[in-house]
């Protein structure tokens, strides 16, 4: 199993001054450490509540922080977990992973989902329409990948999606290109995305294993549906992880072990106590190589 690294925070010591000089030594220690990816939330308002934050606490736009995370690391896989379809146009969020792809070196994960927070987008003036429009457009979105993908220029209409003359130039070093990864469980719509379009799966570990299980019996399904081989689909999930708090290296080895058992080959944390930097030197040291053979 692989372990990469979520980093949903930017709330630190130094305040905003010292953001840049907190991503590096956060970023460079990681991939030492050996995880295998890096990982920034699409947000604009931080998420409610988490480790005990609030909407207006710092966050930064994922994109050009993940360009800066491409330029200080040679290693690490690059990806936001996940891009919400709604926040940018498609054929320009294409152009912006392929750029990523590029400077990163071949690196990129295009992760995507049909965006949930709503607050953020009303307050943001971000149209947010109902559910269904938004499966509809996120499917457009990777029906236009795989078109431009596939090609140098292509033509392109869906539903809520026109593109008469997009291209591909320079195009994404990543073979046969950036992986795409799809957020959420959602046995119907979410599920049968990822069969058709996906390259990757994210699940949310909170979600117990029971409805993780779930989420992957109905994948496999919709792979049968349509002769794809339910293998050649990356499952990966989210799991917080508290080093400082009630979690130890052997329970979080447990875990995951659990979970690989289950199928999942790539497990992305969180850290409460990032910037602390001890949890990375105990994954260094005492969970990444045992989870290596799980």
């Amino acid at each position: 199993m692989y372990v990469g690294l979520q980093i949903p925070s930017f709330k630190g010591p130094g305040g905003t001054a010292a953001i840049r000089s907190r991503l590096k030594e956060v970023a460079t220690r990681a991939e030492e450490a050996g995880f295998y990816s890096l990982w920034l939330m699409d947000h604009f308002y931080q998420i409610q509540g988490l480790f005990g934050e609030t909407y207006s606490d710092p966050m930064l736009e994922c994109y050009t922080a993940l360009g800066y995370l491409a330029g200080l690391t040679e290693r690490a896989y690059l990806g936001v977990l996940v891009t919400g379809v709604i926040y940018r146009y498609p054929s320009i969020l294409l152009k912006t992973v392929n750029t990523l792809d590029i400077l990163s070196g071949g690196r990129s994960y295009f992760g995507v989902g049909a965006a949930w927070y709503e607050e953020e987008a009303r307050g943001w003036g971000v149209p947010y329409p109902p559910l269904g429009e938004r499966f509809e457009l996120l499917e457009d979105t990777l029906k236009l990948a795989k078109a431009l993908w596939a090609s140098d220029q292509t033509a392109f209409e869906g539903k809520h999606v026109v593109a008469p003359a997009i291209t591909n130039n320079p195009r994404p070093l990543s073979q046969p290109h950036p992986r795409v990864m799809i957020g959420g469980s959602g046995p119907k719509k979410t599920m049968r995305l990822v069969a058709q379009y996906a390259d990757a799966c994210n699940i949310l570990a909170r979600l117990g294993q029971e409805k993780m299980q779930q989420a992957l019996d109905a994948l496999k399904e919709h792979c049968e549906a349509i002769g794809r081989d339910y293998g050649t689909i990356e499952k990966t999930f989210l799991l917080t992880v508290h080093l400082s708090g009630n979690d130890t290296a052997e329970s979080v080895r447990a875990r995951l072990k659990d979970l690989a058992a289950m199928g999942f080959t790539h497990a992305i944390v969180n850290l409460p106590d990032l910037y602390e930097l001890r949890p990375l030197e105990v994954f260094a040291k005492e969970i990444i190589p045992a989870v290596a053979e799980f």
